[in-house]
């Protein structure tokens, strides 16, 4: 049967622009590193300086380089002084700059003979070597990754300022695996995401749990279509919502997007596919707004295939990577296993009458 469309459809880019017309990104919170992990940073606190001083690299002798000119198993130095032993993590002792391996040194009671050179830093790891005075643990506007963590963790940070902005997902029964598909894709995008069941799929029960007191998004998962048992549309305009029902995009032409009150609302409809097109498109720009993002990367490689779109409606293209080039799973329809199998995301733009097979196209990848 054909699905029935709303009676007018908004442009992807008109109803983008309203949603983030004003909308200021949340503001930062301190959080613990576990928590912080995937959310995007602000870039402080700026780190102390590891190691603080020189210390040892490797176990062994440590020595003054320029001590040690001409030295060599056939030529042994002679030293006036046993040389300091020092192991991994060791302060270096002052005026020596390298550290020679164990069997470099011969020790002979008082007597140690030098049976190599050194080189100023061998076995050495300077001040700052690791973490440079006043970097910051994690890179302002990028997700905080293993590599801040680590760096954290290192110079003895157990806290990060982060923007964690709230997403409210209310479903609506009949969607419960496409709310959870969109509440893990937020998860990912660094979003706090709370999930809640409407009672029924019933407008007032609909309503009820519309409460975006303590949310900066609200997303609607299922009835948003013009079915007899498509209420959320109407749920949303009872609480006060300001709506545009009815995208020119494809997939995800029944969705809808507007305010309630301040906060940017988007109705996605059931459909896993048509749920994840819009959430790409219009839901993921609001997130990364809130969250003070630096523009997503994109990677260009050239079409193995054709796409061909219809001017007037946006359309978004499944790829997957294959031999150096973007292979197209899916334009119109996303089945399940072509969203399980895709690498990245092709926008075309309302204007774009599509690709020619060997014309790169630059493509979001779904997992950064």
């Amino acid at each position: 049967m054909t699905q029935r469309l709303p009676s007018s459809l908004t442009p992807l880019d008109t109803a983008l622009a309203a949603l983030l017309r004003g909308l200021d990104p949340v503001t930062p919170v301190e959080l613990p590193l576990a928590d912080a992990a995937g959310c995007i940073a602000t870039g402080v606190p700026l780190l102390s300086a590891s190691p603080l001083r020189d210390i040892a690299a490797v176990d062994g002798w440590a020595l003054r380089a320029n001590d040690l000119v001409g030295a060599s198993s056939y030529s042994p130095l002679a030293l006036i002084e046993l040389p300091t032993w020092v192991e991994v993590g060791d302060v270096m002792p002052e005026g020596c700059d390298c550290v020679l391996d164990a069997g470099a040194v011969e020790i002979s009671g008082r007597l140690a003979l030098v049976l190599a050179e050194g080189v100023p830093g061998q076995g050495v790891a300077r001040g700052g070597s690791d973490i440079a005075e006043n970097a910051p643990a994690a890179v302002a506007g990028r997700p905080v990754d293993a590599a801040a963590l680590l760096l954290a963790r290192v110079a003895g940070v157990d806290k990060l300022s982060v923007r964690r902005p709230q997403l409210r997902i209310v479903n609506v029964p009949g969607a419960t695996a496409t709310m959870h598909m969109i509440a893990g894709f937020a998860r990912a995008a660094g979003l706090d995401v709370s999930t809640h069941e409407a009672g029924s799929r019933e407008e007032t029960s609909i309503a009820e749990a519309l409460d975006v007191s303590s949310c900066d998004l609200l997303v609607t998962t299922g009835g948003s279509g013009v079915g007899r048992a498509d209420a959320a549309i109407a749920a949303l305009v009872q609480c006060g919502a300001q709506l545009a029902h009815g995208l020119a995009l494809q997939p995800g032409r029944t969705s809808a997007a507007g305010r309630l009150g301040k906060v940017p609302v988007v109705a996605l409809p059931g459909s896993p596919g048509q749920a994840l097109a819009v959430w790409l498109a219009l839901a993921l720009p609001l997130a990364d707004r809130l969250s003070a993002r630096q523009p997503r990367r994109t990677v260009a490689l050239p079409l193995a295939r054709k796409i061909a779109s219809n001017v007037g409606i946006a359309e978004i293209a499944l790829l997957v990577e294959e031999h150096k080039t973007w292979m197209p799973l899916a334009v119109d329809e996303w089945p399940l296993q072509a969203i399980a199998r895709a690498d990245a995301w092709l926008l075309i733009p309302a204007s774009h009458e599509g690709f020619a097979a060997g014309e790169p196209a630059d493509a979001y990848l779904m997992r950064e």
